[in-house]
C-alpha cells in the first residue's frame, strides 16, 4: 500500500514580525509540535512552513502538488490574510482541515494584564488570536466552493487531538482504498438483485482497480499445488483454527489444496480483496474449488485480504474499508431477532475475520451449505462482545454511492451453532426501530461488522471521498 502523504502549512501576517519580537519563532515552535504529532500516526509529512504573503502561499501549492499529499492540515498560528490561504487549497486541489488551535486553554489574564507593556501585551495576544481567522477562512471557502472541516482546540487538548487522528486515519483508509486490487472471481448469486454492483461507481469513488478473474484461472493454480504445500497448509489450518475433530481428512485435504491456490490467485494479481462466487455443475473440477473456499478465505481475510461471498463487491469494500481502520470487517447478513432480549442476530457462511473473533474461530464441517449446491468445511465464529460498528456502502436509484453506519454492541448471550459466524447485537434505537431505519436506507442485506466505534473516523472518510453518509444510531 502506498504510503499516505499529509501536508501541513501554518499561516501568518509577515508585517508582525519586526513588530513583535520572538513571535515568529514561538509560532513556528508550536507548528513543529502539531507537525511531530501527526507525523507519528504513520503518515509522511510535508511541512510547507509559515505561510505569511501571497508568494509564499504558491510556493507551498506548487510543494504539495509536486509531493501529491492526499490531505493538508492548515494551522492558524494568528491572525492571516485569506490571500495567504486561498492560492494553496485552491492549487493543490486536496480536502483541507483546518486547525484552530490556540497554545493554551487560556491566558493567564492576571499575569497578563500585569505586563504593562501595551506592545508587549499586543505581540502575547497575538500569539493566541487564533479564531480570528477563522471566519474568514470559512468565508473565503465559502464563497470560492471549496469543501473544507474545521478543527477548534487547544495544544493540550485531547478532544481536538483526537479528531485530527481520525483525520489522518480516514486518509491512511482513502489512500488504502484508492491503492486496492479487488479481484472479482466468478458471478453474482443469480437473483441477488440488490447485491449487483457498478464497478464503474465503485471505482470512480473509492479510486481502487477491479481485476476480473476466471475460475480457470484458481483451477490452474490448485493443479500446480505441490504436496508439501498442502501438508504445510494442514498445519496452518491447525495452528490459525480449533479444527472440529468431526472434520475428515478428505475434507481438510480439499480445503487445504483450495487455500494454496488461492494464495497463489493472490499473490499473482495483488489483490488487496476478493469478491467471489461459483456453483460448477455437479461432478466437475469448478463444483470441488466452490465448495472448498471457505478456510482458505478466512485465512486471506484474517492476513488484511477480506474477501465476501456471493459477489458482493459493494460489501468487500465495506470490509476493506473496516480492515484498513483496523478494525477487521467480518462478511454478515441479517439472521433474526431476539425481541425477548431485544437484540439482533447477524451472521453469515462463508469468510470470517480472525482479528474480531471472541475466541478461537472453528473450522467445522456442513452437510449442506444452505442455498449453495455441495458440503464441505465451514467457519463457526462470534464476534468479539464490546463495542461494533457495522458498515455497509449503498448504491441508490441515481446510481450515487453512500456508506451507512451503525454502532452497537455485540452482547453475550446463545448463538445458533450452525457452522456460520454469528452474533448477537444491541443497539440503542432498540431491535424494532433500528431493522426499520437500517433497511430504509436502502443497503444491500450484507453489511461488514467491525470491532469499536468508528462513526467519527466513518464521517471524515466519507467526507474525503465526498460520499454522502448516513448513521442511523
Amino acid at each position: 500500500m502506498s504510503r499516505t502523504r499529509i501536508g501541513l502549512f501554518g499561516i501568518g501576517l509577515d508585517t508582525y514580525w519586526p513588530q513583535f519580537k520572538g513571535l515568529k519563532r514561538r509560532l513556528v515552535g508550536y507548528q513543529k509540535q502539531i507537525g511531530e504529532r501527526i507525523g507519528s500516526h504513520g503518515v509522511e509529512l510535508v511541512d510547507a512552513g509559515l505561510v505569511d504573503n501571497p508568494a509564499k502561499a504558491r510556493a507551498a501549492a506548487s510543494l504539495f502538488r509536486r509531493e501529491e499529499v492526499d490531505l493538508i492540515f492548515l494551522y492558524i498560528s494568528t491572525y492571516a490574510l485569506s490571500s495567504t490561504v486561498l492560492p494553496v487549497v485552491q492549487q493543490a486541489g486536496v480536502p483541507v482541515v483546518v486547525l484552530n488551535l490556540q497554545p493554551v486553554p487560556r491566558l493567564d489574564y492576571e499575569k497578563f494584564n500585569a505586563l504593562g507593556d501595551r506592545g508587549l501585551m499586543t505581540g502575547i495576544w497575538l500569539e493566541h488570536c487564533q479564531s480570528c481567522s477563522a471566519p474568514e477562512i470559512a468565508c473565503v471557502f465559502n464563497r470560492a466552493n471549496i469543501p473544507y472541516h474545521l478543527v477548534t482546540g487547544h495544544l493540550q487538548d485531547e478532544e481536538a487531538w483526537q479528531e485530527i487522528a481520525d483525520w489522518v486515519e480516514a486518509a491512511k483508509v482513502a489512500t488504502g482504498m484508492s491503492a486496492n486490487r479487488v479481484g472479482v472471481l466468478g458471478h453474482y448469486y443469480c437473483g441477488m438483485l440488490d447485491v449487483y454492483s457498478d464497478m464503474t461507481q465503485q471505482s470512480a469513488a473509492f479510486g481502487n482497480h477491479f481485476e476480473l478473474i476466471e475460475m480457470c484461472a484458481l483451477h490452474r493454480e490448485r493443479e500446480a499445488v505441490t504436496k508439501a504445500q498442502v501438508a504445510a497448509k494442514l498445519k496452518q489450518f491447525q495452528r490459525e483454527f480449533l479444527v472440529s475433530k468431526d472434520c475428515k481428512a478428505r475434507e481438510l485435504l480439499r480445503a487445504a489444496k483450495t487455500s494454496c491456490a488461492l494464495d497463489a490467485l493472490v499473490k499473482e494479481h495483488n489483490l488487496g480483496s476478493l469478491a467471489y462466487y461459483y456453483e460448477g455443475e455437479d461432478g466437475t473440477p469448478y463444483r470441488d474449488l466452490a465448495t472448498s473456499v471457505i478456510a482458505g478465505n478466512t485465512l486471506l481475510t484474517g492476513r488484511n485480504i477480506p474477501v465476501a461471498g456471493e459477489c458482493e463487491i459493494k460489501n468487500v469494500q465495506a470490509m476493506k474499508i473496516m480492515d484498513l481502520f483496523g478494525a477487521g470487517g467480518s462478511f454478515s447478513e441479517f439472521y433474526l431477532t431476539d425481541f425477548t432480549d431485544d437484540v439482533v442476530y447477524l451472521g453469515h457462511d462463508g469468510p470470517a475475520h480472525f482479528a474480531i473473533a471472541e475466541g478461537r474461530v472453528a473450522l467445522v464441517p456442513l452437510p449442506v451449505y444452505h442455498g449453495k449446491p455441495g458440503k464441505g468445511l465451514s467457519i463457526q465464529m462470534t464476534v468479539k462482545h464490546g463495542p461494533v460498528t457495522l458498515l455497509s456502502v449503498v448504491q441508490g436509484g441515481d446510481g450515487k454511492l453512500s456508506l451507512l453506519v451503525a454502532e452497537g454492541e455485540s452482547v453475550e448471550g446463545p448463538v445458533l451453532q450452525i457452522g456460520n459466524t454469528n452474533s448477537r447485537y444491541r443497539f440503542s434505537l432498540g431491535a424494532k426501530k433500528f431493522m426499520n431505519d437500517w433497511s430504509k436506507a436502502g443497503p444491500a442485506h450484507h453489511c461488514a461488522i467491525g470491532v469499536g466505534h468508528l462513526g467519527s473516523k466513518l464521517e471524515k472518510l466519507a467526507a474525503l471521498l465526498e460520499l454522502d453518509l448516513i448513521k442511523v444510531c
